[in-house]
């Protein structure tokens, strides 16, 4: 199990907030407010959403990847990577931590990211991989998670996104993640019974645990 160093703080506690279906834009600014106003006394969150169907755009994101966006808002978001899209029926986790507090650098978090839905589908007896050109987690080479984050002053925020349940059908509106022709699937399409909130909530006690942090409710 992936697994972080001990800081030698007590206490770590960690806040999981479940928002349900959000629009992308407030959730991003609210994440945005609350990096900016935190301190080192302010417990770390994790919050668990679906979003109303969007494609955003990563700070290096090249408008070429957005092939026919068609109806679909496209958001220019501040994270790293390229274009994706969220909608409803994919499960989105944002880590709003402080890497001083879990004693990381940002690629171990990255790793962290990966090695848990890695172990969270091979609990359910499929093999994944990360791959070290492509951020995220791979099944047979098709695209299963992306992952995107941002820091600013020592504070994470954006996520990872793990397709569930959702239409895959916008993934060939656009070269996902900037690489064209890269396939993507889903939980249920590889034929995992388990729902969004079932693997949410696993997912989040792994993280969680990777990361030292005992869950407190909000």
């Amino acid at each position: 199990m992936a697994t972080c160093p001990d800081t030698g703080m007590k206490d770590k506690r960690i806040v999981v907030r479940r928002l349900g279906l959000c629009d992308y834009l407030p959730t991003w600014q609210a994440m945005r407010a609350f990096t900016d106003q935190r301190d080192e006394e302010t417990r770390s969150e994790l919050w668990i959403v679906e979003h109303t169907p969007v494609f955003t755009q990563g700070q290096a994101g090249r408008p070429e990847h957005l092939i026919s966006p068609g109806g679909i808002p496209v958001v220019q978001s501040d994270r790293g990577g390229q274009v994706t899209y969220h909608g409803p029926g994919q499960l989105v986790i944002y880590l709003l931590l402080s890497l001083r507090e879990c004693g990381i650098g940002i690629r171990r978090l990255v790793s962290v990211m990966e090695d848990t839905i890695i172990e969270l589908l091979a609990a359910r007896g499929l093999e994944a991989e990360a791959r070290a050109d492509a951020p995220g987690v791979y099944v047979a080479g098709r695209k299963i998670a992306s992952l995107g984050l941002r820091v600013r002053r020592g504070y994470t925020y954006h996520g990872l996104a793990l397709n569930v349940a959702n239409d895959l059908e916008p993934f060939r509106r656009i070269d996902p993640c900037g690489h064209r022709g890269l396939e993507v699937t889903s939980t249920a399409v590889l034929g995992i019974a388990d729902d969004l909130d079932q693997l949410a909530g696993e997912l989040i006690e792994r993280l969680a645990a990777a990361l030292g942090y005992v869950i407190e409710p909000a």
